[in-house]
C-alpha cells in the first residue's frame, strides 16, 4: 500500500490484455504480441509519464509464465507503480513470484489523493470465466469501509453482460454479490476490467463501468459467436477527480499491420 501526497485530478494509465509469450515472436490470432505492446507503449509515452499510476488489468501472458519477464523489461523503470491483476491466461503463482518486487503491485490497494484503487483477483482455477469468493469480497469490503475516498474497483472479468453470448458465457459468475456490495458501499465509484478485447463505457447507478481494448487484437462487441474485430489496438487515460467523477477515453492505434503482424504506424482514431 502506498499514499502520496494530496492531489486534484489524478491521472491514471491503464493496458490490459497483453498476451505476452517467452518467445518475442509470440503472436495471438495474428498479431505478434510484444511488438504491438511496444508500439502501444511508445505512443503512450507522453500519458505514461504524466500519469501517476499504471493499471494493467489481466492476461498480462498467454498460457506462458515466460512471458513476464518481456512485461518486466518494459514496465520496470517508468518510475511509477505498476498495479497488475491477474486474467484467467496468467499463472497467478508465477505472476506474483515474477512481480513481486517494485514498482510492481499485484493485489491490496493504493491510495492517491481522494481516490482509493483497489485490486480484486477474480480468477477462477481452470475455467476462462471468473468468479469472485467470500474471502475476496470480505477484503473488498473491508477497502470500501475502512476509508472515506472514492473507490476505483480494477478486476479482469466484466461484472455485467457485454451483450455477446459467447463473451457473456465466460464474464463473472457470481457479479450479483459483487453488484451487492458495491450497492452497499456508496464510496465505490466506478470498476474497471480488462478481458473483453473491447471499450465499454456505462454506468449501474452511480457506478461508472469501464472495459478497455487490448494491447493487442479485439472481439467484436455483440457477435453472438465468438470473432474477432478489425480494430487496432487500445489502451485507456483516465482522471480521478476529487469530486469521485471520472474523465475518461480510450486511445486507438491506427496503421498497417507488417508481415509480422505488428502495428508499427501508430495514430489516435
Amino acid at each position: 500500500m502506498h499514499e502520496s501526497r494530496p492531489m486534484n485530478n489524478i491521472p491514471v494509465i491503464q493496458f490490459t490484455d497483453t498476451h505476452l509469450h517467452g518467445d518475442p515472436d509470440g503472436s495471438l490470432r495474428g498479431v505478434a504480441t510484444l511488438p504491438a505492446l511496444r508500439a502501444v507503449l511508445a505512443h503512450a509515452a507522453a500519458d505514461i509519464d504524466a500519469a501517476e499510476l499504471i493499471l494493467v488489468t489481466g492476461d498480462i501472458v498467454q498460457d506462458d509464465a515466460d512471458g513476464y519477464r518481456h512485461f518486466r523489461d518494459l514496465f520496470a523503470d517508468f518510475g511509477k507503480p505498476v498495479l497488475c491483476i491477474p486474467g484467467n491466461h496468467d499463472d497467478v503463482a508465477a505472476m506474483r513470484s515474477q512481480l513481486r518486487a517494485a514498482p510492481f503491485q499485484t493485489d491490496g490497494h493504493i491510495d492517491l489523493g481522494e481516490w482509493r484503487i483497489a485490486l480484486l483477483d477474480s480468477t477462477k482455477m481452470a475455467s476462462a470465466g471468473g468468479a469472485v469468493d467470500a474471502a475476496r469480497l470480505d477484503v473488498l469490503a473491508r477497502q470500501c469501509t475502512s476509508t472515506d475516498k472514492h473507490v476505483l474497483l480494477c478486476l479482469h472479468h466484466q461484472p455485467v453482460p457485454m451483450q455477446s453470448r459467447w463473451l457473456d458465457e465466460v464474464g463473472l459468475a457470481n457479479a450479483d454479490a459483487l453488484l451487492a456490495l458495491a450497492e452497499r458501499n456508496p464510496n465505490l465509484r466506478a470498476m474497471l476490467w480488462g478481458h473483453v478485447h473491447q471499450a465499454y463505457d456505462g454506468r449501474l447507478g452511480r457506478i461508472r463501468l469501464l472495459a478497455t481494448p487490448s494491447t493487442c487484437t479485439q472481439f467484436l462487441p455483440h457477435a453472438e459467436n465468438f470473432a474477432v474485430d478489425v480494430r487496432p489496438p487500445g489502451y485507456r487515460r483516465l482522471r480521478l477527480c476529487a469530486d469521485g467523477s471520472i474523465e475518461t477515453e480510450v486511445v486507438w492505434l491506427q496503421g498497417l499491420r507488417d508481415s509480422g503482424g505488428a502495428w508499427p504506424s501508430c495514430s489516435v482514431a
